[in-house]
């Protein structure tokens, strides 16, 4: 393990710990529906990370959907950290990713892009009309566009600082991808929650009708 893997893994089990301590316990096992919702979203997480691609010829880093936004949207801020450290932990079980990885994996391919994007939210909720178009667009779209392209960009500049990959390798066969992955990302995760507010409303932690559909 790399010196830069060492911190990596130091600092997310240090956001882990703040996050597992300001979860109210007692509520998560009191409701049935929240345990659905997480253990069913990491279930989903997991089985979607399974399935990734990379650019054929010289060696080079993998690349998947990540479906964070939506998680994120759906979850809120905690629990979509937990939900995904969960399918991270079942990713590098099965071997698709590295153990030495996984503080980097958990700090720059999920804390950054769920954080990322709930700001984002945060954002639009505070100084932005409510309206379900804001919601689908500016809170799911967009955003699963831009954390996909963040996540690429976080990891590259750590394989070339690491010496993982040459800055040649990162370029041409890892950061070319962005442009490709953007629209479908973002379709991913806005379709996603498309889906669920017209549905299935009351399972999205962010969406309320009172805010969104009557404009309180």
């Amino acid at each position: 393990m790399t010196t830069l893997q060492l911190v990596g893994l130091c600092l997310f089990v240090v956001l882990l710990g703040f996050i597992v301590r300001n979860i109210h316990w007692p509520e998560f096992v009191a409701s049935k529906q929240k345990q659905h919702m997480l253990f069913g979203c990491a279930a989903a997480v997991f089985f979607l990370w399974i399935f990734r691609a990379s650019v054929p010829g010289d060696p080079s880093p993998s690349v998947h959907f990540m479906w964070l936004v939506a998680l994120a949207l759906i979850l809120g801020f905690r629990y979509a950290m937990i939900a995904a450290t969960i399918a991270l932990l079942g990713a590098t079980a099965i071997g698709k990713e590295s153990w030495a990885m996984f503080g980097i994996n958990g700090m720059l391919g999920i804390a950054a892009p769920v954080a990322f994007s709930y700001m984002l939210f945060m954002l639009a909720f505070h100084k932005l009309p409510r309206n379900l178009f804001i919601y689908v667009f500016l809170c799911a779209f967009i955003p699963g566009a831009l954390a996909i392209a963040l996540k690429i960009a976080l990891m590259s500049g750590y394989y070339v600082l690491d010496g993982v990959y040459s800055w040649s390798v990162v370029k041409d066969n890892y950061l070319i991808l962005i442009p490709l992955l953007l629209f479908p990302e973002g379709m991913l995760n806005g379709m996603t929650m498309t889906i669920l507010i017209i549905y299935f409303p009351g399972l999205a932690y962010t969406f309320h009708d009172k805010f969104y559909i009557d404009g309180k």
